[in-house]
């Protein structure tokens, strides 16, 4: 398979997991905090740091490899939703929140990287 297709395929794999998950967690959990791009971004993260840290000799196709890490993980990761959500809060006044979820948003998935990966 060619590497653009897969990168192809696999971002659009994501962004429709990325639907999914959002879907699912709005319906669960509805507020000010924007849940659904923090579980999709932590998600991601999980995924990236399985192939690259557990995985990483068992997946020798540079194909396979650019499907799930650059198309699927980009695909399913929201940065720029993250960043919109959270210029949203700051415009609204809520601050704290806005705060909580940059701080809250960059650690956890930091943290799953380095626990999966090292």
């Amino acid at each position: 398979m060619n590497i653009w297709l897969a990168i192809f395929i696999g971002g659009g794999l994501g962004s429709l997991s990325r639907f999914g998950v959002t879907k699912l967690v709005l319906s669960q959990w509805a507020g000010k905090f924007p849940m659904g791009t923090l579980a999709a971004n932590i998600l991601s993260c999980i995924v990236m740091g399985l192939v690259m840290g557990l995985f990483a000799n068992k997946i020798s196709s540079p194909e396979l490899r650019a499907l799930i890490l650059v198309g699927f993980c980009g695909g399913f990761s929201t940065f720029s939703t993250f960043s919109l959500e959270t210029f949203q809060l700051i415009e609204t006044g809520h601050y704290y929140v806005a705060l909580a979820n940059v701080l809250i948003s960059i650690f956890t998935c930091v943290l799953v990287l380095w626990l999966l990966i090292r």
